[in-house]
Order: structure tokens, then C-alpha cells, then sequence
């Protein structure tokens, strides 16, 4: 019974390992891309089509105008109609085009998932 502290403290180890939080992957551009296609998939075949058109790269300047005028409709959002859900989507939409934009759209979708889960009591 010799071996029997060394178990325990490798038991504790074990614990101690598994309760910390394990480091994750980077977040790179491609995550933001993934959770776009993703997204889209989600959606009525209609608007399915209609992103993938959005997103092809000859609509630049499709998606720059577009993505201007609802950036400016989420700053407006004291306004009826306009809102600040206007502002992340033009967000979004500049970032396929801005790739310095999809990390921090995608840490920025990861903390708004970890707030809701935490707000949800998962």
C-alpha cells in the first residue's frame, strides 16, 4: 500500500486539471466564415439563396453600400424602424469584405453565446 498517496495526490491532480479551464483553439477568420454558413444554412431557402448572391465577391459594391446604410440605421436607432440590431448586421456584412473584422466578430458572437447561456442558467 505504498503506491496508495501517490494515487491519491494523481487523483487530485486529475481534479484539479479537470475543474480548470481548458485553453482553447485561436480564433481565426475562418471560425467567423463557418459560423456565417452555418447561420444561412439555417435560413428559408428564399433568403439562403439570397445571402450566398450577397456574399459572392463581385457584390463588393452590394454589400459596402448596404453595409453603410445599416451602420448608420443602428446609430439612428432612437428612430422608429431603425435599431440597433442594424449595427452588428452591417457589421457583419463589412467583415466579408474586411477581414481584420471577422476575429473580433467572431469573439464578439462567442461572449454574446456565453452571456445567453449564462442569462439562460445553462
Amino acid at each position: 500500500m505504498e503506491n496508495a498517496p501517490l494515487m491519491e495526490q494523481a487523483r487530485a491532480t486529475q481534479t484539479e486539471r479537470s475543474t480548470q479551464p481548458q485553453p482553447t483553439a485561436p480564433v481565426t477568420a475562418r471560425d467567423w466564415d463557418e459560423r456565417v454558413d452555418r447561420a444561412t444554412a439555417k435560413l428559408p431557402e428564399r433568403a439562403q439563396r439570397m445571402v450566398r448572391w450577397l456574399r459572392e465577391p463581385a457584390r463588393f459594391p452590394v454589400r459596402l453600400v448596404a453595409a453603410i446604410l445599416l451602420m448608420l440605421g443602428g446609430i439612428f436607432s432612437i428612430l422608429p424602424v431603425l435599431g440597433l440590431w442594424m449595427l452588428p448586421l452591417g457589421l457583419a456584412l463589412l467583415a466579408q469584405d474586411v477581414p481584420g473584422l471577422k476575429v473580433p466578430m467572431e469573439k464578439s458572437a462567442r461572449w454574446i453565446e456565453r452571456q445567453w447561456r449564462r442569462w439562460r442558467g445553462r
